[in-house]
Protein backbone atom coordinates (compact mmCIF):
# COMPACT_ATOMS: atom_id res chain seq x y z
CA UNK A 1 0.00 0.00 0.00
CA UNK A 2 1.34 3.44 -0.93
CA UNK A 3 1.19 6.10 1.78
CA UNK A 4 1.84 9.86 1.63
CA UNK A 5 2.93 12.04 4.56
CA UNK A 6 4.40 15.51 4.94
CA UNK A 7 7.48 16.52 6.90
CA UNK A 8 8.03 19.74 8.86
CA UNK A 9 8.70 21.67 5.63
CA UNK A 10 5.46 20.33 4.11
CA UNK A 11 7.39 18.20 1.62
CA UNK A 12 5.33 15.14 0.60
CA UNK A 13 7.01 11.84 1.51
CA UNK A 14 5.64 8.90 -0.44
CA UNK A 15 6.48 5.31 0.44
CA UNK A 16 5.04 1.81 0.31
CA UNK A 17 4.40 -0.90 2.87
CA UNK A 18 7.29 -3.10 1.73
CA UNK A 19 9.76 -0.34 0.81
CA UNK A 20 9.20 1.51 4.09
CA UNK A 21 11.90 -0.67 5.67
CA UNK A 22 15.07 0.85 4.23
CA UNK A 23 18.28 2.62 5.24
CA UNK A 24 17.95 6.39 5.52
CA UNK A 25 21.08 8.52 5.69
CA UNK A 26 21.23 10.97 8.64
CA UNK A 27 19.19 14.11 7.97
CA UNK A 28 22.10 16.29 9.08
CA UNK A 29 23.94 15.36 5.87
CA UNK A 30 21.52 17.53 3.89
CA UNK A 31 23.10 20.59 5.51
CA UNK A 32 26.06 20.05 3.18
CA UNK A 33 26.27 22.12 0.02
CA UNK A 34 26.86 19.05 -2.11
CA UNK A 35 28.33 18.96 -5.60
CA UNK A 36 26.85 18.47 -9.05
CA UNK A 37 28.34 15.63 -11.11
CA UNK A 38 27.02 15.11 -14.63
CA UNK A 39 23.88 17.04 -13.70
CA UNK A 40 23.27 15.12 -10.42
CA UNK A 41 23.45 16.99 -7.11
CA UNK A 42 25.19 14.75 -4.58
CA UNK A 43 25.25 15.40 -0.84
CA UNK A 44 25.20 11.88 0.63
CA UNK A 45 27.34 8.93 -0.51
CA UNK A 46 26.87 5.41 0.82
CA UNK A 47 30.09 3.44 1.29
CA UNK A 48 29.20 -0.12 0.31
CA UNK A 49 29.47 -2.83 -2.33
CA UNK A 50 26.55 -4.83 -0.90
CA UNK A 51 23.89 -4.67 -3.60
CA UNK A 52 21.07 -5.30 -1.10
CA UNK A 53 22.22 -2.34 1.03
CA UNK A 54 22.78 -0.16 -2.04
CA UNK A 55 19.35 -1.00 -3.46
CA UNK A 56 17.63 -0.10 -0.19
CA UNK A 57 19.44 3.10 0.77
CA UNK A 58 18.39 6.65 -0.08
CA UNK A 59 21.92 8.04 -0.51
CA UNK A 60 22.58 10.25 -3.55
CA UNK A 61 25.55 8.15 -4.73
CA UNK A 62 27.56 4.99 -4.03
CA UNK A 63 31.25 4.73 -3.13
CA UNK A 64 32.19 1.24 -4.37
CA UNK A 65 35.71 0.63 -3.10
CA UNK A 66 36.90 -2.53 -1.35
CA UNK A 67 40.15 -4.06 0.00
CA UNK A 68 40.73 -6.41 -2.94
CA UNK A 69 42.01 -5.97 -6.45
CA UNK A 70 39.33 -4.22 -8.54
CA UNK A 71 37.30 -6.55 -10.74
CA UNK A 72 35.01 -5.58 -13.58
CA UNK A 73 32.43 -8.18 -12.55
CA UNK A 74 32.02 -6.46 -9.18
CA UNK A 75 31.72 -2.95 -10.60
CA UNK A 76 29.21 -4.16 -13.19
CA UNK A 77 27.09 -5.83 -10.49
CA UNK A 78 27.06 -2.70 -8.32
CA UNK A 79 26.30 -0.33 -11.21
CA UNK A 80 23.50 -2.61 -12.46
CA UNK A 81 21.89 -2.82 -9.01
CA UNK A 82 22.28 0.85 -8.03
CA UNK A 83 19.61 3.46 -8.72
CA UNK A 84 22.08 6.30 -8.09
CA UNK A 85 25.51 7.28 -9.47
CA UNK A 86 28.40 4.94 -8.61
CA UNK A 87 32.03 5.89 -7.92
CA UNK A 88 34.18 2.85 -8.72
CA UNK A 89 37.53 2.04 -7.14
CA UNK A 90 40.25 1.25 -9.71
CA UNK A 91 43.25 0.59 -7.47
CA UNK A 92 46.24 2.49 -6.21
CA UNK A 93 47.91 0.16 -3.73
CA UNK A 94 48.14 -3.46 -4.84
CA UNK A 95 46.65 -2.70 -8.25
CA UNK A 96 48.27 0.00 -10.38
CA UNK A 97 49.89 0.73 -13.74
CA UNK A 98 48.14 -0.19 -16.98
CA UNK A 99 45.81 -2.55 -15.15
CA UNK A 100 44.26 0.41 -13.30
CA UNK A 101 44.02 2.32 -16.57
CA UNK A 102 42.12 -0.52 -18.25
CA UNK A 103 39.83 -0.99 -15.24
CA UNK A 104 39.06 2.76 -15.22
CA UNK A 105 38.22 2.69 -18.92
CA UNK A 106 35.95 -0.32 -18.39
CA UNK A 107 34.25 1.37 -15.42
CA UNK A 108 33.38 4.38 -17.56
CA UNK A 109 31.97 2.11 -20.25
CA UNK A 110 29.88 0.29 -17.62
CA UNK A 111 28.29 3.57 -16.54
CA UNK A 112 30.34 4.72 -13.54
CA UNK A 113 30.07 8.43 -12.71
CA UNK A 114 33.65 8.61 -11.39
CA UNK A 115 36.65 6.42 -10.59
CA UNK A 116 38.46 6.38 -7.26
CA UNK A 117 42.23 5.96 -6.84
CA UNK A 118 43.78 5.13 -3.50
CA UNK A 119 46.46 7.14 -1.75
CA UNK A 120 49.56 5.15 -2.91
CA UNK A 121 48.85 5.65 -6.64
CA UNK A 122 51.50 7.73 -8.38
CA UNK A 123 50.72 10.98 -10.17
CA UNK A 124 52.08 9.56 -13.43
CA UNK A 125 49.58 6.71 -13.19
CA UNK A 126 46.78 9.22 -12.61
CA UNK A 127 47.87 11.10 -15.74
CA UNK A 128 47.54 7.90 -17.78
CA UNK A 129 44.02 7.34 -16.45
CA UNK A 130 43.13 10.97 -17.20
CA UNK A 131 44.15 10.48 -20.82
CA UNK A 132 41.67 7.65 -21.44
CA UNK A 133 38.55 8.59 -19.45
CA UNK A 134 36.24 11.57 -19.44
CA UNK A 135 34.60 11.06 -16.03
CA UNK A 136 35.98 12.57 -12.79
CA UNK A 137 38.93 11.04 -10.94
CA UNK A 138 38.57 10.97 -7.16
CA UNK A 139 41.84 10.74 -5.21
CA UNK A 140 41.91 9.52 -1.62
CA UNK A 141 43.84 11.72 0.81
CA UNK A 142 44.89 9.68 3.85
CA UNK A 143 47.11 12.17 5.70
CA UNK A 144 47.52 15.90 6.06
CA UNK A 145 50.95 16.06 4.43
CA UNK A 146 50.04 14.87 0.93
CA UNK A 147 50.77 17.13 -2.03
CA UNK A 148 47.24 18.11 -3.06
CA UNK A 149 48.39 20.47 -5.80
CA UNK A 150 50.36 17.69 -7.49
CA UNK A 151 47.25 15.51 -7.45
CA UNK A 152 45.17 18.24 -9.06
CA UNK A 153 47.84 18.90 -11.66
CA UNK A 154 47.88 15.20 -12.55
CA UNK A 155 44.18 15.29 -13.38
CA UNK A 156 42.33 14.64 -10.12
CA UNK A 157 38.89 16.25 -10.00
CA UNK A 158 37.63 15.47 -6.49
CA UNK A 159 39.40 14.78 -3.19
CA UNK A 160 38.24 11.99 -0.90
CA UNK A 161 39.63 12.82 2.53
CA UNK A 162 39.84 9.67 4.67
CA UNK A 163 42.19 10.57 7.53
CA UNK A 164 40.48 8.71 10.35
CA UNK A 165 39.91 10.77 13.49
CA UNK A 166 41.74 13.70 11.85
CA UNK A 167 39.44 13.85 8.81
CA UNK A 168 37.74 17.13 9.75
CA UNK A 169 41.10 18.74 10.53
CA UNK A 170 42.60 17.66 7.19
CA UNK A 171 39.50 18.87 5.32
CA UNK A 172 39.77 22.23 7.06
CA UNK A 173 43.44 22.64 6.13
CA UNK A 174 42.86 21.68 2.50
CA UNK A 175 39.91 24.07 2.25
CA UNK A 176 42.10 26.97 3.40
CA UNK A 177 44.52 26.44 0.50
CA UNK A 178 41.98 25.21 -2.08
CA UNK A 179 38.68 27.03 -1.51
CA UNK A 180 36.94 25.66 -4.61
CA UNK A 181 38.16 22.07 -4.91
CA UNK A 182 35.34 19.49 -4.46
CA UNK A 183 35.80 17.41 -1.29
CA UNK A 184 34.01 14.30 -0.07
CA UNK A 185 34.72 12.89 3.39
CA UNK A 186 33.27 10.49 5.96
CA UNK A 187 31.46 12.25 8.76
CA UNK A 188 31.60 9.62 11.47
CA UNK A 189 28.69 8.03 13.32
CA UNK A 190 27.19 11.01 15.14
CA UNK A 191 25.33 14.10 13.97
CA UNK A 192 27.92 16.25 15.73
CA UNK A 193 30.88 14.70 13.88
CA UNK A 194 29.03 14.98 10.55
CA UNK A 195 28.32 18.66 11.21
CA UNK A 196 31.97 19.23 12.10
CA UNK A 197 33.09 17.70 8.78
CA UNK A 198 30.58 19.81 6.85
CA UNK A 199 31.65 22.99 8.65
CA UNK A 200 35.29 22.11 7.93
CA UNK A 201 34.52 22.35 4.23
CA UNK A 202 33.35 18.97 2.91
CA UNK A 203 30.90 19.28 0.03
CA UNK A 204 29.50 15.76 0.38
CA UNK A 205 29.47 13.23 3.21
CA UNK A 206 30.37 9.54 2.93
CA UNK A 207 28.02 7.43 5.07
CA UNK A 208 28.91 3.93 6.25
CA UNK A 209 25.66 1.95 6.65
CA UNK A 210 25.07 -0.83 9.18
CA UNK A 211 25.90 -4.30 7.88
CA UNK A 212 23.37 -6.89 6.79
CA UNK A 213 24.25 -8.93 9.87
CA UNK A 214 23.56 -5.95 12.17
CA UNK A 215 20.21 -5.17 10.54
CA UNK A 216 19.17 -8.81 10.61
CA UNK A 217 20.23 -9.07 14.26
CA UNK A 218 17.92 -6.20 15.24
CA UNK A 219 15.08 -7.62 13.15
CA UNK A 220 15.36 -11.13 14.60
CA UNK A 221 15.56 -9.74 18.15
CA UNK A 222 12.28 -7.91 17.51
CA UNK A 223 10.65 -11.06 16.13
CA UNK A 224 11.80 -13.10 19.12
CA UNK A 225 10.45 -10.46 21.50
CA UNK A 226 7.05 -10.54 19.80
CA UNK A 227 6.95 -14.33 20.06
CA UNK A 228 7.98 -14.27 23.72
CA UNK A 229 5.26 -11.77 24.65
CA UNK A 230 2.59 -13.65 22.71
CA UNK A 231 3.32 -17.34 21.94
CA UNK A 232 0.16 -17.47 19.79
CA UNK A 233 1.40 -14.61 17.61
CA UNK A 234 1.63 -15.39 13.91
CA UNK A 235 3.49 -13.15 11.50
CA UNK A 236 1.12 -11.99 8.79
CA UNK A 237 1.49 -9.44 6.04
CA UNK A 238 -1.13 -7.73 3.94
CA UNK A 239 -0.48 -10.04 0.99
CA UNK A 240 -0.63 -13.33 2.94
CA UNK A 241 -3.79 -12.85 4.99
CA UNK A 242 -6.35 -15.65 4.86
CA UNK A 243 -8.92 -13.57 3.00
CA UNK A 244 -6.40 -12.43 0.40
CA UNK A 245 -5.21 -15.98 -0.26
CA UNK A 246 -8.79 -17.25 -0.41
CA UNK A 247 -9.80 -14.53 -2.88
CA UNK A 248 -6.77 -15.29 -5.04
CA UNK A 249 -7.51 -19.00 -5.33
CA UNK A 250 -11.19 -18.36 -5.92
CA UNK A 251 -10.38 -15.97 -8.73
CA UNK A 252 -7.73 -18.32 -10.13
CA UNK A 253 -10.08 -21.31 -10.02
CA UNK A 254 -12.97 -19.34 -11.48
CA UNK A 255 -10.90 -18.04 -14.36
CA UNK A 256 -9.58 -21.46 -15.29
CA UNK A 257 -12.95 -23.11 -14.74
CA UNK A 258 -14.47 -20.74 -17.27
CA UNK A 259 -11.73 -21.50 -19.74
CA UNK A 260 -11.99 -25.25 -19.14
CA UNK A 261 -15.75 -25.17 -19.75
CA UNK A 262 -15.06 -24.53 -23.40
CA UNK A 263 -12.78 -27.54 -23.67
CA UNK A 264 -14.73 -30.75 -24.29
CA UNK A 265 -12.47 -33.78 -23.83
CA UNK A 266 -14.63 -35.67 -26.37
CA UNK A 267 -15.74 -33.06 -28.87
CA UNK A 268 -18.51 -34.14 -31.19
CA UNK A 269 -18.11 -33.47 -34.86
CA UNK A 270 -20.98 -31.57 -36.36
CA UNK A 271 -20.23 -32.99 -39.77
CA UNK A 272 -19.87 -36.64 -38.66
CA UNK A 273 -20.24 -38.46 -42.00
CA UNK A 274 -20.54 -41.88 -40.41
CA UNK A 275 -24.23 -41.27 -39.78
Amino acid sequence: MVTTTQDEDHVPRITGTLRAHSIQVPEVIYQAKGMVIMGRRIKSIVFSTDVAIIRNCNADAVLAVYPFTPQQAISQAVISAAVSPVFVGVGGGTTRGMRSVVIAQDAEAQGAFAVVVNSPMSNSNIRLIRRVIDIPIIATIATGDEDVQARLDAGVTILNVAAGSKTAEVVRNIRKDFPTVPIIAPGGRTDESIQETIQAGANSIVYTPPSNAHIFGDMMAEYRQLKTKNPEFHFRTSDTSRDAVHDFFELFHGTHAGADANLDPNPSRGDDRSK
